[in-house]
């Protein structure tokens, strides 16, 4: 009897320890699948939500319309490494923080681009 008691207690702190684990990998992306390879943001992704009228005007470019001001979007992704810019993106992205509909891939490598960053080979947005 003793030895099954043992056992639940063994088995409960496995079972904590196995959710502590996934809760904590869940808000390293904000509750979102996180994007591979693995990245980081090092800023708050809702101020990305200015990058919105950029994208809008990349997607809805005619010629003869001026290119769409860089700023204030692109000097916030500037400084960080194409990888962080990308997993930024991805998340503002994932948690509709531009508020548009977005063709996910594309729309992703097209901001990047525009701000002078390239999206890493193999990124995946989750």
């Amino acid at each position: 009897m003793a030895a099954s008691a043992v056992m639940m207690v063994k088995m409960g702190v496995v079972m904590v320890a196995v959710l502590c684990l996934s809760a904590g990998q869940s808000a390293a992306c904000d509750g979102h699948p996180c994007p591979t390879p693995a990245g980081k943001c090092p800023m708050n992704t809702v101020k990305l939500g200015v990058c919105a009228d950029v994208l809008d005007g990349l997607i809805h470019a005619t010629v003869g319309k001026p290119k769409p001001p860089k700023e204030p979007c692109c000097p916030l992704i500037a400084g960080l490494a194409d990888l962080d810019a990308a997993v930024c993106v991805c998340l503002a992205i994932n948690a509709n923080v531009l508020g548009v509909n977005l063709d996910v891939p594309v729309d992703l490598s097209l901001l990047l681009n525009y701000c002078d960053c390239k999206l890493p080979a193999g990124f995946k947005c989750a």
